[in-house]
C-alpha cells in the first residue's frame, strides 16, 4: 500500500487549467482516469487526510504510485480525451458499463456497391447505417420480411450474390418478389442503392412520405382500372402499416430522442436506454456496472453518454437526450454532443407529459435489469462459495457461515414497532424460515432495545427447542424464561402464515417426530443485524445473557457499508468488489424489506378497524355483505333484527349477536366544523376514508426508503 504523500506533486506544479489526469500503480499500469475544469483543485482533493476520503477513493490513491496529467484548452476536449483514455487503458477504478447482452442491430451496408440488409452485432463499421438495437434477432427478421415486399433490397451474402451472378439465376427471394435481383441485372446499381436509401429512410422514421405516395399510386391504378396493380399496392401499404405497428407511437410530433434511466444501489448501477425515432421506440439496450468509485447519478449519466455516443456521429446522436439527472457541469457534455451530431442537441430532465411518463417506463426497466442482474449473480454456485469464504476470512470465523440470520427493526415514528428475521442458507434465501416479531417489551422507539428483545426471544426459543429434543450435552443446563413451550411460537412471532409474496411455508422445513416443524431448533453460524455498533452490542449482550458463545455477530451499517464486530472500535471494510460484501448487503436488504412489509400490514389493519371486527364468528364475506346491504355501519346500527336477517347468510341468532355488539359500541362523537358550527355527518363505512394515503405512508410499497425520516 503506497503513501499518497510519496508521489504528491509539489505546490505550483499542477496547472490551474482544464485537463485529464491519470493515476498509475507501481507497475505503470493506469488505474484511474479523470477530467477536471481545474486540475489543481481536483487533484488537491486526492491528497488530503486519508480518513477524510471515501473508502473507494482511499483504496485508489493508496494503490497508485504516481499521477500525471495532460492540459487541454476546453472542457469539451477534456471530455473527449477522458473517453479515449478509458477505452485505451481500461482502468480498474473507473466506472465501466458492460452490456448485459450483445444486442443485434438492423444494418444496411451502404459502403458496398449493392447495399445489403442484415443483422449485425459487435462494433459498428464505417459506412454502415444501423437501426436498433433490438432485444431479439427474430424481431429484426420479422420487420425485414414485411418491408422487403415494398423495398426489395438485397439480403444475401457475398457468396450467394456472386454465385447468382455467375449462373444468371437469382435466389428464391428474387423469384417471389422480395429482392430486386441486382445480381442478374434486373435493376441497376443506382436503382438498387435508391431502394436501400428508401428502406433506410423508412426505418429512420420518415414513414408518412412513402405511405402517402403508395396510397396515391393505388388510387391512380384503381382509376385506370389496373386492379391487380392496385391490389398489390394495397397489400404493400398493409405490410408497411403492420411493420409500423410493431413499434407503437410513444411520443407525438415524430420526436427523435434517447431516454436514459439509471437504477442504482451502493454497489452497482444499471442503465437502460430507449431509442425513439419518429415518435416510436426503435431500440432498447442496457448496461450494468460496479460502482468502483464514489459517484453521483449525474456522473453515471455522463459516463453512459460517453459510452453511448463516444463513437457516433451525425443522426446517430438524436436531437434530444432525456436523462434522470444532469452532469455537473452540463455545458461541456451538451457541447460535446452537439459537436458529434453536427447540430444542436438538447440534454435535459423531462418534467411533465408523455416524455416524463415514458421516462418512468424506462426507469422501471432499469430497476428490473438491476434486480435480474443481482438474481443471476446470486444464483451462481462458485460466486456464493467465494462470498461465504470471504465473509469467514474477514470476520475471522472458523468455517464458512452456511446459515446466516439477519434481523431488522421497522416502525413508523415509534408506532407499530416490529422486527424481521430472514434466513440465508448456502447463500440463498430460505423463505420458509423467515419469522416476524412484534415488539411488546416496551412502548416507543428504541432500535437498540428492540434488537436486544428480538435476539433474546429468538435464541431463548432455540435453547428451549434444544432442551426439548434432548440435544443438551452432559452437564449442560438450559436457559429459559418458563414462557416458551415446545410447540408454539414465542409471543409476537408469526404463526407460520406469511405474506403472499413470501409464502413458502413448509418448503424444506425439517420436522419433529410428531410432524410439527422445528421452528427455532437450528442455530445460525452468523447473526447479522442492520445497524452499527449499538445494535451489534445489543445483539451480543443478548447472546451472552443466554450463555450462547458459539454464534458470531456482526452489523452492516448502511452509510458506508461498513461491517461492525462486537467490542471493536473500527469497522471491517470489505473490498468494493468483494462477493462477501455483496452477499451481506443482500441479506440486510431482504431483512429490511420483510420488516417494513410486515409493519405496513399491521398499520393498514389498524387503519381499517371496524366495530364489526368485535362480532364473534363474523367473517369478512358476511361483513362485506352487511356493509353492501346497509351502506354503512351507522345505518346497520339503527336497523332492526328483522332487517339484519334480510341479508343473505345472516340468521336470526347472528343478527341478534350483531345488534348486541353494535349497541355496546358507542358511536363516535360527531365532528363539528369550527368555522361554521355545523355538525358534520359521519358516513361510518367501517373503513376510514384515508388508508393508502394515511400520514407517513410511502408513495410506493416497492420503495421502502422514500421517507426514511418517518418510516424505518
Amino acid at each position: 500500500m503506497a503513501d499518497p504523500s510519496s508521489y504528491r506533486p509539489k505546490p505550483g506544479q499542477i496547472p490551474d487549467s482544464p485537463g485529464v489526469y491519470r493515476f498509475r500503480d507501481e507497475h505503470r499500469r493506469v488505474i484511474y482516469v479523470g477530467k477536471a475544469k481545474s486540475l489543481r483543485q481536483r487533484l488537491a482533493n486526492y491528497f488530503q487526510d486519508l480518513a477524510g476520503l471515501h473508502p473507494r477513493t482511499r483504496s485508489m490513491v493508496t494503490t497508485a504510485a504516481s499521477v500525471e496529467w495532460t492540459v487541454v484548452s476546453t472542457e469539451v476536449e477534456a471530455l473527449q480525451l477522458e473517453y479515449s483514455w478509458i477505452k485505451e487503458y481500461d482502468p480498474r477504478f473507473n466506472v465501466k458499463y458492460r452490456d448485459d447482452k450483445s444486442y443485434p442491430y438492423l444494418a444496411v451496408t451502404m459502403n458496398e456497391e449493392y447495399p445489403r440488409v442484415q443483422v449485425m452485432r459487435g462494433h459498428k463499421k464505417k459506412g454502415v447505417r444501423y437501426f436498433g438495437p433490438y432485444a431479439h434477432a427474430w424481431a429484426i427478421r420479422d420487420t425485414v420480411d414485411l418491408l422487403l415486399r415494398v423495398f426489395p433490397v438485397r439480403t444475401c451474402s457475398a457468396g450467394v450474390f456472386k454465385n447468382a451472378a455467375r449462373t444468371g439465376r437469382p435466389c428464391l427471394l428474387g423469384y417471389i418478389g422480395k429482392c430486386s435481383a441486382p445480381c442478374v441485372d434486373r435493376v441497376s446499381a443506382e436503382e438498387h442503392r435508391e431502394l436501400a436509401e428508401e428502406f433506410s429512410d423508412f426505418m429512420a422514421g420518415r414513414t408518412g412520405t412513402y405511405l402517402r405516395r403508395l396510397e396515391k399510386q393505388m388510387t391512380e391504378a384503381a382509376e385506370e382500372m389496373e386492379y391487380e396493380r392496385a391490389a398489390r399496392l394495397r397489400d404493400d401499404i398493409e405490410a408497411l402499416k403492420k411493420a409500423m405497428e410493431k413499434n407503437a407511437v410513444v411520443l407525438a410530433d415524430a420526436t427523435d430522442a434517447d431516454l436514459i434511466a439509471v437504477a442504482e444501489d451502493e454497489l452497482e448501477a444499471a442503465v437502460q436506454i430507449f431509442h425513439v425515432r419518429g415518435g416510436r421506440v426503435r431500440g432498447q439496450r442496457g448496461w450494468v456496472t460496479d460502482k468502483v468509485e464514489e459517484i453521483t447519478t449525474g456522473a453515471l449519466v455522463e459516463h453512459a453518454l460517453q459510452q453511448l455516443y463516444g463513437e457516433e456521429t451525425g443522426d446517430s446522436v438524436p436531437k434530444e437526450v432525456l436523462v434522470p439527472a444532469l452532469p455537473d457541469p452540463v455545458e461541456p457534455v451538451q457541447e460535446w454532443l452537439t459537436v458529434r451530431r453536427g447540430s444542436n442537441v438538447s440534454l435535459r430532465i423531462p418534467q411533465r407529459g408523455d416524455k416524463k411518463a415514458l421516462m418512468e417506463t424506462v426507469q422501471r426497466n432499469a430497476l428490473q435489469a438491476l434486480a435480474l442482474h443481482k438474481t443471476k449473480r446470486a444464483s451462481d454456485l462458485t460466486t456464493r462459495s467465494r462470498a461465504l469464504e470471504e465473509i469467514a476470512e474477514a470476520l475471522d470465523l472458523d468455517s464458512a457461515p452456511l446459515r446466516i440470520e439477519c434481523y431488522d427493526i421497522s416502525h413508523l415514528q415509534g408506532d407499530d414497532v416490529v422486527a424481521s428475521m430472514v434466513v440465508f442458507e448456502d447463500g440463498l434465501q430460505r423463505k420458509s424460515e423467515y419469522r416476524r416479531f412484534q415488539i411488546k417489551g416496551f412502548a416507543g422507539q428504541d432500535d437498540v432495545r428492540s434488537m436486544h428483545e428480538v435476539i433474546t426471544r429468538r435464541f431463548r426459543r432455540y435453547l428451549a427447542e434444544k432442551e426439548r429434543t434432548g440435544e443438551w450435552a452432559d452437564g449442560e443446563t438450559s436457559v429459559t424464561d418458563g414462557t416458551s413451550t415446545g410447540t408454539g411460537l414465542p409471543d409476537g412471532t408469526s404463526n407460520g402464515t406469511h405474506l403472499p409474496d413470501d409464502s413458502a411455508a413448509g418448503l424444506g422445513a425439517l420436522k419433529d417426530d410428531d410432524g410439527r416443524p422445528r421452528r427455532f431448533a437450528y442455530p445460525p453460524q452468523l447473526v447479522v443485524v442492520d445497524g452499527g455498533q449499538p445494535q451489534v452490542a445489543a445483539a451480543k449482550r443478548a447472546l451472552d445473557e443466554l450463555g450462547i458463545d458459539d454464534i458470531a455477530v456482526c452489523g452492516l451499517a448502511k452509510r458506508l457499508e461498513e461491517v461492525w464486530l462486537p467490542g471493536e472500535d473500527d469497522p471491517v471494510v470489505l473490498p468494493r468488489t468483494s462477493e462477501g460484501l455483496y452477499l451481506l448487503q443482500r441479506v440486510r436488504d431482504e431483512a429490511h424489506r420483510f420488516a417494513i412489509t410486515y409493519q405496513r400490514v399491521k398499520r393498514a389493519k389498524r387503519f381499517r378497524s371496524s366495530p364489526l371486527d368485535d362480532v364473534p364468528g363474523l367473517g369478512e364475506t358476511r361483513k362485506q355483505a352487511l356493509i353492501k346491504h346497509f351502506g354503512s355501519v351507522k345505518k346497520l346500527r339503527s336497523a332492526t333484527i328483522e332487517q339484519i336477517c334480510e341479508v343473505p347468510g345472516i340468521g336470526r341468532k347472528t343478527a341478534e349477536t350483531i345488534a348486541v355488539a353494535l349497541a355496546r359500541t358507542a358511536p363516535p362523537a360527531p365532528a363539528v366544523n369550527t368555522a361554521t358550527g355545523e355538525i358534520m355527518e359521519d358516513d361510518e363505512t367501517g373503513v376510514p376514508e384515508t388508508t393508502a394515503d394515511a400520514p407517513g405512508e410511502p408513495v410506493s410499497a416497492g420503495a421502502p426508503d422514500e421517507r426514511r425520516g418517518q418510516e424505518r
